[in-house]
């Protein structure tokens, strides 16, 4: 069976990223006869001469009415090779947001740059974005190639600063693909117009890339979601149930296997893995289950369970680096909802450390955050939850601060502050994680 890849696209506005999308689509057959049939029917329309694959992702009446793309698109694809889920994020700045949701579940962010501009401040942005959320490859595609006559050292000059850009923000496994997306060179099938280039199309890249860490091989994590108790069970077998419903976030749990409900600490053992379907010797992330314990302790929707030989702490201080996703700026002493799991708590900001400057990829002292900044935040929470660097847990590292008004999303989080601190730091810490 193919294994899956989760991609999704960066970059500036006009980078061409929904063509981009839409060619690999288009070219790697992945598109129905009557999609096709309507892109180009609204192509005519518009006095195109050829159909126009950007919107084959770009979905929304908004969208093509401006030709921007404002929404994650997502698109569901395979070859021989593998399946994959691709996330097509916007450009605009107003819209970062929505690349953090794009490249929160990524395995590789395929970044454009259009070959005549250059690296972008957006284009710094998004690698922060990459680099923060710990995606596990970036490959940067080149774009518009086609316009500077196929020029090997215009491409070679503008992948120097993106990879050098790139390296200071602590990301070190990043390729470069020179592409016409327009024209399909080297996007499903290498080109001849660019002889000089001796590297695979950007879909032979993302066929080839190493398969990244199954969850099932970090420690178990294991959020409550809903607690099972059906008292008026006809069958008597169930009159006394009690289990704790949820998805594995992370690592493998067995029957039998020792485990530690947090925050409160107690300690229980796994005496059933239960599924609509039956029970299980055995079940690892992300399945959706049913545990139940030995014994009748007290386990409520926003509790951890994880496996006793590796329990995370436990504290009401968090440091955090958050990217800050609404129009209304934060403030020491602001008070926020944060949502970590499945448990959701009341917090206060104790303290912004700084915020991240895209130039010179280092904490600058601000006093407030603002839209799209990405900064570091200390937060006291009003109860105290199982924290875990956001470096060494994807799952359980993550977190969001809502607006407990209105109930909006003011931020997404990661639990430490490594990755925000002076670019030294920042490369010991890439490094690290390679050598993890």
């Amino acid at each position: 069976m193919a294994t899956l890849l989760r991609l999704a696209t960066a970059g500036s506005v006009d980078d061409g990223k929904s063509t981009l999308v839409g060619r690999l689509l288009y070219d790697s057959k992945s598109v129905l006869a009557d999609q096709f049939d309507a892109v180009e029917r609204v192509s005519l329309d518009r006095g195109l001469a050829s159909a126009d694959l950007a919107l084959l992702t770009d979905g929304l009446r908004s969208e093509r009415e401006q030709g921007i793309t404002i929404d994650v698109a997502y698109r569901y694809f395979a070859t021989a090779e593998r399946s994959f889920i691709l996330a097509d994020c916007p450009g605009h700045v107003q819209y970062t947001r929505n690349t953090v949701t794009g490249a929160s579940t990524a395995d590789v962010v395929v970044l454009l740059v259009d070959v005549r501009h250059g690296i972008q401040e957006q284009t710094r942005r998004h690698l922060a974005v990459a680099s923060l959320l710990r995606v596990p490859h970036v490959v940067v595609v080149v774009n518009k190639i086609d316009l500077v006559d196929f020029d090997e050292e215009t491409y070679n000059r503008v992948s120097d600063s993106v990879l050098e850009s790139a390296r200071s923000l602590g990301l070190y496994d990043v390729a470069t693909i020179p592409v016409s997306a327009l024209d399909g060179d080297n996007v499903v099938d290498r080109s001849i117009r660019t002889p000089w280039y001796d590297g695979p199309s950007l879909l032979t890249f993302l066929e080839q890339l190493s398969p990244v860490g199954e969850p099932q091989s970090e420690p178990l994590r294991f959020p409550v979601q809903l607690v099972i108790r059906p008292q008026s069970a006809a069958d008597e077998r169930y009159r006394d149930y009690r289990g704790y419903a949820g998805q594995i976030a992370s690592g493998l749990v067995r029957v039998g296997d020792p485990v530690t409900v947090l925050p409160s600490g107690r300690i229980s053992v796994i005496s059933s893995i239960d599924t609509a379907a039956g029970e299980l010797a055995e079940a690892f992330a992300p399945q959706s289950v049913t545990l139940r314990l030995e014994d009748d302790i007290d386990v409520s929707r926003g509790d951890l369970i994880v496996t006793s030989r590796s329990v995370p702490p436990v504290t009401q201080d968090i440091d955090g680096t958050v990217a800050w996703l609404t129009e209304q700026s934060l403030a020491p002493g602001a008070k926020v909802l944060l949502k970590h799991g499945t448990r959701t708590v009341q917090a206060v900001v104790k303290a912004i450390g700084g915020k991240l400057d895209l130039d010179a990829a280092r904490l600058l002292p601000a006093e407030s955050l603002s839209l799209n900044d990405i900064g570091h935040v200390t937060l006291r929470l009003a109860a105290p939850i199982p924290a875990e660097e956001y470096l060494h847990s994807r799952g359980t590292g993550a977190f969001l601060l809502i607006d407990p008004q209105g109930g909006g999303t003011l931020a997404a989080g990661m639990v430490g502050d490594a990755l925000l601190d002076t670019k030294a730091t920042v490369d010991a810490i890439a490094e690290a994680t390679v050598l993890a």
